[in-house]
């Protein structure tokens, strides 16, 4: 690998951390706002800011959409959608620490998926790194409830639906342009939001014209999702579906961060032990230790 290949892919993940970056800012902003705007509503707001912002910025590239574009970008939307659907759904009968927890699930899901549909095996540190990271999330997400119930199977279908979500922007960003395929699955998301929002939800909720509520969807849609899902999508391209997924995976660790900042949460010993796993699980898929092995 020459070295400019290198410092692509470098700054590809460095993208991807700070995606994770501003994911995990958005628990603060999601959990600040969910009593008052109800969550499939919630995310129509996002995927709708999301889709306008993109469509001004990129107004130039939306004539060149073609037929195979909208069919790419529309199966990613679709499996966008499902994702944050049923995390969403999920959250109202769990935890928020299993919701996030079993959300990452795709972390270990994601080297296999992408053997299976991509047939591009990961090494046996990708897959180690997998399973190293998904119990430090554990131990970074889960309290003394481990019992399953409707809400923890709904979030394991979310953490299938990222995966696949993950394994298809590889596949189509490798053909397609990344900025359109964002445009076009934010897009097609915040249609399907919008059309089940009223039958999960009920009717519109007048709350979301308050300030309060309207500043924090301008930040989920500007910012975690027009903003994070270009960089997702763009930087993808330049990187590994189980790279991303293990970067990716620190938007629970500056969950944690930002929560102990603004909601003042408690750091303990068993927390700082799944952060530490999940930068080992990272550093592992990404050098590999070579490090140590140039010094030996």
């Amino acid at each position: 690998m020459g070295i400019g290949k290198k410092k692509v892919m470098w700054l590809a993940n460095i993208g991807m951390i700070f995606t994770a970056l501003i994911w995990g800012f958005a628990f603060v902003v999601v959990k600040d706002s969910v009593d008052s705007i109800p969550p499939v509503y919630m995310l129509a707001f996002r995927f709708t800011i999301a889709f306008v912002g993109l469509s001004l910025v990129f107004c130039r590239k939306l004539p060149k959409i073609t037929k195979s574009d909208l069919v790419c970008g529309g199966f990613l939307g679709f499996w966008l959608f499902i994702s944050y659907f049923f995390q969403t759904v999920a959250i109202q009968y769990t935890t928020a620490g299993k919701n996030a927890f079993l959300t990452t699930i795709y972390v270990v899901i994601v080297p296999f998926l992408h053997w299976a549909i991509n047939k591009k095996r990961p090494d046996k540190y990708c897959i180690t790194a997998a399973f190293l990271a998904i119990a430090g999330i554990g131990l970074l997400s889960l309290q003394g409830d481990l019992t399953m119930n409707i809400g923890d199977v709904l979030t394991i279908v979310c953490g299938f639906g990222y995966a696949f979500h993950m394994i298809y922007i590889d596949k189509y960003t490798e053909t397609h342009d990344p900025i359109i395929m964002t445009v076009l699955q934010i897009g097609t998301a915040a249609i399907l939001s919008w059309a089940t929002a009223p039958l999960f939800d009920g009717g519109f909720p007048a709350a979301a014209f308050s300030m309060r509520i309207m500043s924090g969807m301008l930040y989920l849609g500007l910012g975690s999702t027009m903003v994070a899902f270009l960089l997702q999508n763009v930087c993808q391209k330049y990187t590994t579906p189980t790279s991303a997924s293990l970067f990716l995976s620190l938007e629970s660790v500056f969950g944690v961060l930002f929560s102990m900042i603004f909601l003042h949460e408690a750091l303990t010993a068993r927390m700082t032990a799944g952060c530490v796993l999940i930068f080992a699980a990272i550093i592992m898929a990404e050098t590999k230790f070579s490090f140590i092995r140039r010094k030996e």
